[in-house]
């Protein structure tokens, strides 16, 4: 699709039903998306290093610099065609978990790289079009442990790192990092790995 041509949307009207019914414990550690909030020291840990090691800071001091700094917090309910159109632009843009549930790939991707700055970084988490994606993340996840509810994922959405790359390369976009995500079961958490087979991240640089 090309931006601004029609009704173009990245917006799936299920995703979005399907997500909205779990809007009320969303941010339970201990509801249906538990499991996802245990994701999220690792993919802090990725998104500082990623940004620390594009814009040359010092991930001891970000913490300290952030809490000094006053920060105010913007949150918009919005889309990513919605803030591309308005103009927006920032250094970094987070595409987290989110790709595999767009309506169309090719407009996101082209959406979220208008909204980054030249030498800006976007950062993607998603998963992998595996058959051990299909195995782990909807049949275990879904159907025997029961991590997520039934329905959350369809494999077909799911999208190959060398997918991703390629959208972003046409975007303007270099990937500088990736990394594999997986659990360990033993110590109950997540962690980084080169095994990119189900879930994992990667990091891409605006050239211009």
């Amino acid at each position: 699709m090309i931006a601004g041509t029609g009704n173009a949307s990245t917006v799936d009207p299920r995703e979005v039903a399907r997500f909205g019914a779990l809007a009320d414990e969303w941010w339970d550690p201990a509801g249906k998306m538990g499991m996802l909030h245990k994701f999220n020291p690792v993919r802090l840990s990725f998104i500082k290093e990623a940004a620390c090691r594009q814009f040359e800071r010092d991930p001891k001091r970000l913490a300290e610099d952030a809490a000094g700094a006053g920060l105010k917090l913007d949150y918009r309910a919005t889309t990513a065609e919605a803030l591309a159109q308005a103009g927006e632009r920032f250094d970094l843009v987070l595409a987290m978990e989110v790709v595999e549930h767009v309506a169309d790939l090719a407009l996101f991707v082209q959406r979220c790289a208008e909204m980054v700055k030249p030498r800006g970084l976007l950062i993607g988490a998603t998963i992998n079009r595996t058959l051990k994606s299909f195995a782990l993340a909807i049949v275990g996840a879904e159907y025997v442990l029961r991590w997520l509810p039934r329905g959350t994922h369809r494999w077909d959405k799911f999208v190959t790192p060398d997918e991703f790359e390629a959208a972003l390369e046409r975007r303007g976009l270099r990937v500088n990092a990736q990394t594999g995500v997986v659990y360990d079961l033993f110590a109950d958490r997540w962690q980084l790995a080169p095994d990119m087979d189900v879930n994992y991240m990667l990091a891409a640089e605006k050239l211009a």
